[in-house]
């Protein structure tokens, strides 16, 4: 049974890991999350409860030499949609961020079980995300059984995820910009979808004055951290706004 097979993890402890709620949702803790009740599965679709999930990558984190240091956890729409979040660290040098894990699953086919890699800066706790894994397609009357190898899968495909946020971030720090390149690639953000018209005021407001000395240098990195500071509090959508925001920056950057 799977449940024997998440038994020796055991769970860290609760610590704040800045979980950027968005409206509507709830932080719960890991006892909360355990009673969230998983809807029972049909011929086609088998839904996983959230704390199995949780469990399942937290072992697969584990037997790849990740030890969770701190997570938090939220849900959304009466409990139907989870996300974690989970700082890691894997005894390497600390650059200027944090590794982080996002996990999330719903109850209402939204979206399939996945992981996330992401990153969040020390000096600001700003998070960015560099790439989302799924763990399965479809919820599945196998799911159950296949679970602790799917994890397992998209664990190994992390690493892969980070050494390339880093390389971005490398790029970004050497990029120096101007204010009206900066301009111009805000404006193309809200073309490329990161973001509608209304956030141009915030981003701009960022970058001219920067809340931190670390992002006073006239780089790309500085202006990405101008979007994440904007950003948070939208955990649920920053997944997607990472992709398309690094699509910018990356052609910006010559990465592209």
């Amino acid at each position: 049974m799977i449940t024997d097979t998440i038994e020796p993890v055991a769970p860290p402890a609760t610590k704040r890991c800045n979980l950027l709620l968005h409206c509507g949702s709830s932080a719960v803790s890991r006892g909360e999350l355990a009673v969230v009740p998983t809807p029972p599965p049909t011929l086609s679709w088998c839904p996983i409860p959230h704390l199995l999930l949780l469990q399942v990558v937290e072992k697969a984190l584990l037997a790849r030499g990740f030890t969770v240091i701190e997570q938090a956890h939220g849900l959304t729409h009466d409990g139907k949609r989870y996300f974690g979040l989970l700082q890691v660290t894997n005894n390497h040098p600390r650059h200027e961020t944090h590794k982080v894990v996002g996990v999330r699953n719903s109850h209402d086919q939204t979206f399939s079980a996945g992981v996330v890699a992401g990153s969040q800066v020390l000096v600001c706790d700003n998070l960015c995300f560099a790439g989302e894994i799924q763990i399965a397609r479809k919820h599945t009357a196998r799911i159950l059984q296949d679970l602790p190898e799917m994890a397992h899968e998209a664990v190994l495909g992390l690493n892969r995820y980070w050494n390339i946020q880093q390389s971005r971030i490398a790029c970004y720090r050497n990029k120096r910009i101007r204010d009206a390149q900066a301009h111009d690639i805000v404006i193309q953000t809200v073309d490329a979808g990161v973001m509608a018209n209304s956030y141009v005021p915030k981003v701009l407001k960022e970058w001219r004055e920067p809340r931190h000395p670390e992002f006073r240098p006239r780089n790309l990195w500085s202006l990405q951290n101008s979007f994440t500071e904007v950003f948070k509090g939208r955990l649920d959508l920053l997944p997607g706004r990472s992709e398309r925001l690094h699509q910018v920056l990356d052609a910006a950057c010559g990465m592209n």
